[in-house]
């Protein structure tokens, strides 16, 4: 019997390929199973892409690039052959930034634009760039930057990092830009389609989750948007029209400066990394894919991981089930959501820090569960997505924590 476990991370507590290495260990010590398991840790294109990569093939790099706050520090890639992938949080995340604390106002994607230029000099043309928990409302400014671009202030002289300073730009110096982007391919990961600017702007929507005030946001709203009016001087309306195109305000409008200048494809998240891990190829001959991630919920079913991997499976014809935390999702809802069983932690242990902190072992718990349900999930005609509780009635063996 051949299992695909392809399971996103649990945020806060386990990394995906974490998951998917617990659930093996819980599958492969139920008994009377002659098992082959499949790991293909996957993400949506934020945090977490880079592992699914790396597990799909790629060879992991790493680069001294400058952080949000301009401080070095070393940040990992992905290369396979002249593709790369860019984890954007790697370079520019809230995760990284000094002490955790957070500057609005003054974080910069120059740490992301570094990275590409790391890639191209490995001698990749096709970068995927995936964007989530940046720490940046920069418009791409520091990418930019990062990549040769000169932004200057009236006296001629370059602005410090970060999306304030932009409202004293006076001209982009492309001069040294880097020639070799000519001849890149970008792909924007990214399942955010909010423009850069105004009341679905990212200074606005996704400012104050940076530390940004009532105040900063407008302060930062007008600064991009003169970004973008000098932008347009220098490469001319495409700036205008990319600061409205759905995507533009992801990443703190990294996607903007994607866009307009790095003519990047925004395409969704999950689609591109189940592109990249081959995924649909790999599920031919399995008899069971289980996916997850920590918390499956209303968000998940707008198409996150779960249920990007379950669209897979349905279109290869093999029954999928889904682990997570918790899920908050209505019994109609987990009935419509495409998957034979739903197995969340909280089955297992009621209080949720108790899940978070022990993860591993209740996934393992899981997945010797799974493992001894095997028979059933496999070869049951599936109810359009039903759903069971861990501890239902077909449970073949008590679950104790």
């Amino acid at each position: 019997m051949r299992i695909v476990i392809a399971p996103d991370k649990f945020k806060g507590s386990l990394s995906a390929p974490d998951v998917a290495r617990h659930l093996a260990a819980g599958l492969q010590s139920a008994t009377g199973h002659n098992l082959e398991v499949l790991r293909i840790p996957v993400a949506d294109g934020g945090e977490g892409t880079l592992d699914a990569a790396v597990g799909s093939g790629f060879s992991r790099r790493s680069a001294t690039v400058s952080g949000p706050t301009g401080q070095p520090l070393r940040a990992d890639f992905a290369v396979r052959g002249r593709e790369a992938v860019i984890e954007m949080a790697a370079a520019s995340g809230l995760a990284v930034l000094p002490g955790g604390t957070l500057d609005a106002k003054g974080a910069t994607s120059l740490g992301t634009g570094e990275l590409i230029r790391a890639a191209l000099d490995a001698g990749c043309r096709q970068i995927i760039l995936g964007v989530g928990g940046s720490a940046n409302t920069d418009g791409g400014a520091g990418v930019l930057q990062g990549l040769g671009a000169q932004l200057l202030d009236a006296d001629g002289n370059e602005l410090p990092p970060g999306g304030a300073a932009l409202a004293r730009l006076d001209r982009i110096d492309f001069s040294d830009f880097d020639s070799r982007l000519d001849e890149t391919r970008f792909v924007l990961a990214s399942d955010v389609d909010n423009p850069l600017l105004g009341a679905e702007g990212a200074p606005a929507i996704f400012g104050p989750q940076k530390g940004a005030t009532a105040d900063d946001v407008g302060t930062l709203d007008a600064a991009l948007q003169h970004f973008v009016d000098v932008l347009a001087a220098e490469i001319g309306t495409r700036a205008l029209k990319a600061a409205e195109a759905p995507g533009a305000g992801a990443a703190g409008g990294v996607g903007y400066a994607a866009i307009a200048v790095l003519a990047a494809t925004r395409r969704p998240g999950i689609d591109v990394v189940l592109e990249f891990t081959g995924l649909a190829d790999r599920l031919a001959g399995a008899d069971l894919v289980i996916t997850g991630e920590g918390s499956l919920d209303e968000q998940s079913l707008l198409g996150k991981t779960p249920m990007g991997v379950a669209r897979a499976a349905e279109r290869a014809g093999v029954p999928a089930v889904a682990v997570c935390g918790r899920t908050t999702l209505t019994p109609e809802q987990q009935k419509d959501s495409g998957f034979r069983q739903v197995y969340p932690l909280t089955a297992l242990e009621a209080k949720v820090e108790i899940c978070i902190a022990e993860a591993g072992p209740l996934l393992e718990q899981l997945g010797k569960h799974i493992g001894a349900e095997l028979a059933d999930l496999t070869q049951a005609p599936a109810p359009a997505g039903s759903t069971a509780p861990v501890n239902s009635a077909r449970t073949k063996e008590p679950l104790n924590v």
